[in-house]
């Protein structure tokens, strides 16, 4: 699909990583989602009806332009310009990869415009470069859930779709920038240290894929490798934690970089604890979330409704 096929749409989900002791290895795509609008243009032209997007640069200096423009540069391509009509449901800087869903759009949009013939692998590479890691630019380039590892300029994942499971993200007001919630992590890591926290991670992910959630909680509790010193910047965090598991939830951790806490539930359960949060905690957003285990797309306008 090209600009000579018309207007055309990038659907991109977001996405949560680290789920407790996931760090920078585990993802899982949600249903929030950045969508873009393109059409042939004589110059690059960013608008959007969405609130926390009017600011954002309105030509090629736009994030995600210029994720596009440096995409096709890698291969030798100029891209024609574009209008662009950018709209999103994911909140900036509150853990729900945002960047990340960005990331994968520029690219997507570099491989429809410049006409790179891309592959997911190709596309993971790239945004995974981009990003520093795999977890939220591959949930939300794959769907799904996925483990991923980026080393030595390879990056591997596996994602894994039709899980049971639903998550109530509790949302503040207040943004917190991922560079501000890294600063506070610790820059070296004992060895026994790095076993227990890994064997931790590995275990999440079993219990996860074998439907054993009271276990699959009780990792993403004892995570070591960010949420002890994260907690800090994020005071209500306890509350939020001891009220969602007494009602009903079988986990709770910080999505990304937080402010954001993804609470876990079994599937059909989310509808009741997203209103009892709700009604606990007044001055912040509770949203029921399901995973999304489609990814990125593309889709001629024609046969697509923007929502």
């Amino acid at each position: 699909m090209t600009l000579n096929d018309g207007k055309f749409v990038i659907k991109v989900p977001a996405s949560s990583a680290n789920l407790g002791p996931g760090f920078d290895s585990i993802g899982v795509a949600v249903n929030l989602y950045l969508t873009l609008e393109v059409e042939k243009s004589d110059k690059w032209e960013c608008y959007s009806t969405s609130e926390e997007l009017k600011d954002l640069p309105s030509d090629e200096q736009n994030f995600i332009c210029q994720i596009a423009l440096q995409t096709a540069a890698k291969y030798g391509k100029e891209l024609h310009p574009c209008k662009v009509k950018i709209e999103s449901e994911i909140p900036l800087a509150r853990g729900l990869g945002s960047s990340a869903s960005a990331i994968i759009a520029g690219i997507e949009l570099a491989d429809q415009i410049g006409d790179l013939g891309l592959t997911k692998k190709d596309k993971l590479l790239l945004s995974t470069e981009i990003e520093g890691h795999p977890d939220n630019v591959g949930a939300s380039l794959y769907g799904g859930l996925i483990i991923g590892v980026y080393q030595q300029g390879e990056v591997d994942i596996i994602p894994f779709t039709a899980l049971s499971f639903e998550m109530v993200a509790v949302i503040p007001q207040e943004s917190l920038l991922t560079k501000d919630s890294r600063g506070v992590l610790p820059t070296e890591f004992s060895y026994l240290n790095a076993i227990q926290a890994s064997s931790t991670a590995n275990v999440l992910v079993a219990a996860l894929l074998s439907q054993n959630w009271e276990l699959a909680g009780k990792m993403m509790e004892i995570d070591l490798f960010h949420q002890p010193y994260r907690k800090a910047l994020i005071p209500f965090y306890g509350d939020v934690e001891k009220f969602a598991k007494s009602e009903g939830a079988f986990g709770v951790a910080l999505s990304g970089a937080g402010p954001t806490i993804l609470c876990f539930c079994e599937k059909g359960n989310g509808r009741l604890l997203e209103q009892s949060i709700r009604s606990a905690f007044p001055k912040m957003t509770a949203k029921l979330l399901n995973i999304d285990d489609t990814g990125s797309s593309v889709i001629k306008v024609n046969n697509y409704t923007v929502n």
